[in-house]
């Protein structure tokens, strides 16, 4: 069962993700989540800025709490790079009014950051994503041709490629914490059980790790440090605890019980 937790079982199409390097020390899937900044900032490291950042993003603030804001609707002609807050957008990129970019942040070729998406930093994606309106996502990985198009959370997460975000879906990132935890600022560290036996992540915030091909339904919650297979599918409004759930997974809530004639 350990080798299901390898990132190469999650991500068959990993060899078509320009950023599959940040996987290239990492024993279980989410342990990329602890590369993302010094990935990010090898990439970039040596990058010529942009001359000139294009018309409708514009660099606002001061100190630590610097962001490029979008003021009008563009589309890149060609790469974006802002060495200031460590940004960079790939061309054909859509950016839409109000979209906020913060530091650390690498989006790909062809996608789509739509309005209100607020995108907090630590994070990759890969080409042809949608990062929709009023998303917001933190130090994330995202691979090719994925969407979480409307009203999303994506926290401390690793999305494959081809996958779908229903509307509304959350990807919690934190379990509840004591009172003594909150009055001393502590996050301990998260675990999950598989096969009876407890997996320690060594992470005090891990969200999902979503495999390839995947799908969530409208409003569906998945809990911190769920792991779905490639080509898992889950139920609208359900809510998915904890653990590892194999490829192919068909989630449902426990009154369901038809499976449809279409699907894994």
């Amino acid at each position: 069962m350990a080798d299901m937790l390898k990132p190469a079982e999650f991500f068959p199409e990993m060899a078509d993700f320009k950023h599959a390097e940040i996987f290239r020390d990492a024993a279980r899937p989410w342990d990329a989540l602890s590369f993302i900044a010094e990935y990010i900032e090898n990439y970039l490291s040596g990058r010529k800025a942009t001359d000139r950042l294009p018309r409708g993003l514009e660099l606002m603030g001061n100190g630590g709490d610097r962001i490029l804001f979008c003021t009008e609707p563009l589309t890149l002609e060609e790469d974006c790079f802002c060495p200031e807050i460590s940004v960079f957008i790939g061309a054909g990129t859509k950016v839409e009014p109000t979209a906020v970019i913060r530091s650390h942040t690498i989006i790909g070729e062809k996608c789509e950051v739509r309005h209100g998406a607020y995108l907090r930093g630590n994070i990759v994606t890969g080409r042809a994503c949608t990062l929709g309106h009023t998303t917001e996502v933190k130090d994330s990985i995202i691979m090719n041709h994925s969407e979480m198009g409307h009203f999303n959370y994506i926290g401390n997460s690793i999305i494959g490629s081809f996958v779908n975000i229903g509307a509304g879906t959350k990807l919690a990132n934190l379990k509840f914490r004591s009172a003594s935890a909150k009055r001393e600022i502590s996050f301990p560290e998260l675990s999950f059980v598989m096969n009876k036996t407890e997996v320690k992540t060594s992470l005090s915030k891990l969200g999902a790790i979503i495999g390839d091909y995947c799908e969530t339904g409208c409003n569906s919650v998945l809990s911190p440090c769920v792991l779905l297979g490639p080509e898992c599918w889950v139920y609208p409004n359900l809510t998915v605890s904890s653990g590892y759930y194999a490829p192919k997974t068909f989630l449902l809530p426990e009154n369901i019980r038809v499976k449809p004639s279409v699907g894994p």
